[in-house]
């Protein structure tokens, strides 16, 4: 009894495919596109039960390797299979029921049960009187394409992993080093410190005025370089060095030793970042240029002493400018000062421009700030 109503199913979804060709004379070019076309094509019928398919293209056929005679009186699920989008189905369901057009991509099967991604397009065709009598669907294989999607995917993916590890790997490296990094500069910061106490300790022994100042000034260094080991070794910017941060400790540092409330301290300080390499030479540079104006009478008589740290075009400025009462400075003292001094310059290619009027010095040095 199935079977036979089965027969009398296909047999209304042929004769409504012969009823719609012969509607269509054999000159009609509808008629002759349709079915010459390489896009595959196919119509059904709503107003028979399961809106059946009345007829396909060769196109169709060539694509799903269903012949006409197969398909016709066939549900178009027929090409559905395990792994087809539930949701894009409901889609088409949906659109069909509410006689309006529906694109999607979903996955098809063929006849052999291999696979195809399917750009289907399903459209309604009315009469006159706006009744849908017929549902019209085209598709396009797009596998190509979407292989070629799935082929991009699994290489960016493949990337992305690969950059994830190397990542990793780059980030382990990095804190690796920077381990070493803070471990050798903590160690030259305890060595410093170390030899700063002997230094400390010898002059506490010594007897000899001139013993003690030669001692004071070795440690007015060694302790200019403590504060450079000590700011990289705090700073998170490894391998980075901001010149204006040290210049404000050591002109604190300096100035609060003399105890002189009688010393006007004054700063303009903006960060200048630099390469590390430049540290010690620029702690130096600081160090002996605050270091001549407190020889030459701050510590004795006060005054006013002024530290200018900014960028510059590239470049930057470090200024000193005090004013103080003048005082007969030790001959060695200061010519070793002038030779720490003119090292650090030339390590750096800076250039310095001295400017004295009476009681008033300003000293400038220029340095470029990479390089």
């Amino acid at each position: 009894m199935k079977s036979m109503e089965n027969e009398h199913h296909v047999r209304d979804a042929r004769e409504a495919g012969d009823r719609l060709v012969a509607s269509h004379v054999s000159e009609d070019p509808f008629a002759a596109a349709f079915k010459a076309t390489r896009m595959p094509m196919l119509i059904t019928d709503p107003r028979q039960d399961d809106n059946p398919i009345i007829f396909s293209n060769r196109a169709f056929t060539e694509l799903t390797g269903y012949s006409q005679v197969e398909l016709v009186g066939q549900n178009c699920r027929l090409l559905q299979g395990p792994h087809t989008d539930r949701t894009a189905v409901s889609r088409i369901r949906e659109a069909v029921r509410a006689e309006r057009d529906v694109a999607v991509d979903l996955l098809n099967y063929r006849k052999d049960g291999s696979t195809f991604w399917n750009a289907l397009f399903v459209s309604p065709v009315r009469d006159r009187d706006g009744t849908v009598i017929y549902f019209f669907a085209s598709q396009l294989d797009f596998t190509n394409i979407k292989s070629k999607e799935a082929e991009l995917a699994n290489a960016r993916h493949v990337a992305e992993q690969e950059v994830a590890r190397r990542t990793a790997e780059l980030s382990d490296a990095l804190s690796v080093k920077t381990d070493l990094v803070h471990e050798v500069d903590h160690r030259v910061k305890n060595n410093l410190l170390t030899i700063a106490s002997i230094i400390k300790l010898q002059m506490r022994m010594t007897t000899d005025d001139t013993v003690e100042r030669t001692l004071k000034s070795v440690l007015d260094r060694v302790e200019a370089l403590s504060t450079v080991q000590r700011k990289l070794l705090n700073d998170e910017r490894l391998g980075r060095f901001d010149v204006a941060d040290f210049g404000r400790d050591l002109v604190t540092d300096i100035v609060g030793s003399l105890k002189r409330p009688d010393i006007v301290l004054t700063t303009d300080l903006h960060p200048v970042i630099v390469s590390a390499s430049k540290a010690s030479p620029l702690a130096l540079i600081v160090n002996e240029l605050l270091g001549d104006a407190v020889r030459r009478g701050l510590s004795d008589g006060g005054g006013a002493i002024h530290l200018e740290i900014r960028p510059l075009n590239g470049h930057f400025l470090i200024c000193v400018m005090d004013t103080a009462t003048p005082v007969e400075v030790d001959k060695e003292q200061n010519a070793f000062s002038q030779a720490m001094l003119d090292a650090s310059l030339r390590q750096l290619q800076a250039k310095i421009e001295r400017r004295q009027e009476g009681h008033r010095t300003e000293v400038r040095v220029i340095i470029l700030v990479d390089g």
